[in-house]
């Protein structure tokens, strides 16, 4: 089995740079090759941008999924896309490692699935979703917040994180990926070990990286999230009327 972690946080002694080392470790013993995206060591270039393309299927006007498309077809896709799709095809599990910035994911990693997942090539109109291209493959968030927990709840003043995470959840489903419950470690205060009583925080930190090396040992087991997949929906892409989940809220 081969492991990718997607890792985006600026500092390398951060909280989120401790989980990425501890996930390493814990892949490691559970027997997992290991390969690591650190996209801030790696600078990769997280604006989509006509220049990222030297021969265009249109010259006149820059349509972002035209030129995916055609870069992916030609095999003339940015070093850096290349990189990154070849990591994620040898991955049988994916783990995005980041702290929660203004309510989502880093920039950085949001550019990473604004180039990286192209179309054409990761994705379209009918390899999407429970047809996905990358179906057989698991992916997990492992994330960060600076405010507590209850924070967090249906009701918490930081909004509710099932919320917060779903875009980027949906995101990687459309790929076909299976989705496993996030391990979110709230408090971390910005993710930073420097914002907190060292010695508080270095027993936090034990905690949390003990608890997570066990989980990871065993996420090849773990369910995935429940999504609604192509036979759910009608001609008009909205869940049918008779199915069970369409009354469910």
């Amino acid at each position: 089995m081969h492991a990718l972690i997607v890792y985006c946080h600026p500092e390398p002694h951060s909280f989120n740079g401790a989980m990425k080392d501890t996930t390493i470790d814990g892949l490691a013993d559970a027997g997992y090759s290991v390969e690591v995206s650190d996209l801030y060591a790696d600078e990769f270039d997280p604006v989509e941008h006509a220049r990222n393309y030297a021969t265009r299927e249109c010259s006149e006007r820059f349509f972002p999924l035209t030129e995916q498309n055609h870069a992916y077809d030609q095999c003339t896709l940015p070093s850096d896309v290349q990189r990154e799709i070849a990591r994620l095809e040898r991955a049988d599990l994916i783990i995005l490692q980041f702290p929660l910035w203004w309510h989502a994911q880093p920039a950085m990693l949001k550019g990473w699935f604004d180039r990286v997942f192209v179309y054409g090539g990761l994705y379209s109109g009918k390899m999407r979703y429970d047809t996905g291209r990358f179906g057989t493959k698991r992916v997990i968030c492992s994330v960060t917040t600076g405010a507590p927990a209850p924070t967090f709840g249906r009701h918490g003043r930081s909004g509710d994180i099932v919320r917060l995470l779903w875009p980027i959840h949906y995101s990687l489903y459309y790929l076909g990926l299976q989705v496993l419950v996030p391990n979110v470690i709230f408090g971390a205060q910005g993710g930073g070990l420097e914002y907190q009583d060292e010695q508080a925080l270095q027993a936090r930190l034990d905690v949390e990286r003990c608890a997570w090396s066990n989980r990871v040992a065993a996420l090849h087991a773990e369910p995935s999230l429940a999504f609604a997949g192509w036979d759910d929906w009608d001609e008009h892409g909205a869940l049918r009327i008779n199915h069970p989940r369409r009354w469910a809220d």
